[in-house]
């Protein structure tokens, strides 16, 4: 049997021994604590929005994960929209009216395209192009978004009457057709032509080359400015959508392979040309069929059908400044000849050797809207379809052939001008702000 005055030291070895384990078990257990919320809070920033998003069904946080996608570009800058009228401000409400036709096609699947059809006010144009794309194969899969430059009744009613899939009406809410007497319509006071500012007492910025703005003209570029920012970073349907979206307008005419052609480059695109910024329906050369060879062709970004990912866009949205600053009414030129070239190499689109989009107006976008609508032969498109551009007809081991030779507008074109009134510029640059936040920390 032990004696007591060993017990007795045995048990104050054994309290002094817990007295110093208890501090060091508070720093262990508070170490692992704040190892494994740093652990968690990298984690939730590594990933991607889409997959952190599925975390958790809160609002509060999906609204944190929208507003962690803003992007700032210039703390400076404030962004000034004009006051909008009672018919601008209903056209906004509509904008944020839920897709039709979801009863019908309740679900879209996974690797469905988004496709953005613009419009101005060519109605005969517009029936076209809507038949042609009811005949398009895979056509219910898709969300369709009609993009309006202003309000025009009978180009309303046509999309209205779209039943072959989901589709979405947005109305650019500052066109210049929705303003008839103040900016960015035509102002009072505002000059005209070549006119002298000085000697007319009027107000604006001519362009380089003399010529003070037109709303009619200057309405091009804002709407695919404003578009193009609404539909990745404004619209509930499409600002988290990290896949490719499909841009047309009223004069292009879909074949019925163009939609499963797209599913067949956008899935090709990573392997066979990953330094390719888009895919596209059709030639940069709009008047050119294809070349009809065994290969895809990667070439200078055309303007008919072409499609694109979010990471694309954040680097076109990040030129803002020199978009909105090129004296050059059209919106494509000013990509060509600024903002492309500014990206430090060839600007690549894939496509096939047959084109799956053409584009049959004969006609600029204000031109041929009278009663004699000279730019629709006999109404009907001018489009022969041969029985291969009614299936896909992109073969997956199929080589691919560079175009290398950029033909066009490049670098170093001084624009077409249309462009120079600073409440324009101004107006761009306010487009690509807001629908982001400015970070408290620049304030």
């Amino acid at each position: 049997m032990p004696s007591t005055s060993s017990s007795s030291s045995h048990h104050h070895h054994r309290a002094r021994l817990r007295a110093r384990a208890a501090p060091l078990l508070v720093v262990v257990v508070f170490a692992v604590l704040v190892l494994t919320e740093l652990l968690r809070t990298s984690t939730r920033r590594d990933l991607p929005p889409s997959a952190s998003r599925f975390g958790s069904s809160s609002p509060a946080n999906a609204n944190h994960t929208v507003a962690q996608r803003k992007i700032l570009l210039d703390p400076a800058f404030t962004p000034r929209l004009p006051r909008q009228s009672p018919l601008s401000l209903s056209l906004s409400q509509r904008n944020a009216l839920p897709p039709r036709n979801v009863g019908r096609f309740p679900s879209l699947p996974d690797d469905h395209l988004k496709i953005v059809l613009y419009v101005h006010n060519r109605p005969r144009y517009l029936r076209l192009v809507v038949d042609s794309l009811s005949r398009v194969e895979g056509i219910g899969e898709a969300l369709l978004i009609v993009s309006h430059d202003g309000y025009f009744p009978e180009m309303d009613k046509i999309v209205q009457g779209i039943n072959f899939c989901q589709v979405k009406q947005i109305f650019a809410p500052y066109s210049p057709h929705l303003f008839p007497d103040a900016f960015p319509g035509v102002t009072p006071g505002d000059c005209q032509g070549k006119d002298n500012a000085a000697e007319k007492r009027c107000q604006g910025d001519p362009d380089q080359y003399g010529n003070h703005r037109s709303p009619r003209i200057v309405s091009l570029k804002h709407h695919w400015w404003w578009m193009m920012n609404t539909v990745w970073d404004g619209l509930e349907e499409t600002r988290d959508f990290d896949g490719h979206v499909l841009f047309i307008e009223e004069d292009h005419y879909i074949f019925p392979n163009a939609y499963r052609n797209a599913q067949l480059l956008m899935d090709l695109k990573p392997k066979k040309c990953p330094q390719c910024y888009a895919i596209n329906l059709a030639p940069s050369d709009v008047k050119a069929k294809g070349e009809g060879w065994e290969s895809l062709v990667a070439e200078k970004m055309g303007n008919i059908g072409y499609a694109f990912n979010r990471t694309v866009w954040r680097k076109i949205h990040a030129k803002a400044k020199q978009f909105c600053a090129f004296d050059e009414y059209n919106w494509d030129i000013t990509m060509w000849a600024t903002v492309y070239p500014s990206f430090g190499a060839p600007v690549y689109s894939l496509r096939g050797p047959r084109r799956s989009a053409a584009h049959f107006g004969k006609c600029g976008l204000h031109q041929g809207q009278g009663s004699s609508n000279v730019c629709v032969d006999n109404g009907e498109a001018a489009v022969e379809l041969e029985d291969i551009d009614k299936v896909p007809n992109i073969k997956a081991d199929w080589p691919v052939r560079i175009i290398q030779r950029q033909e066009g507008y490049q670098a170093g074109f001084k624009g077409w001008g249309g462009w120079g009134d600073r409440r324009d510029r101004e107006l761009c640059l306010s487009f690509a702000y807001m629908y982001h936040i400015k970070d408290p920390s620049s304030a």
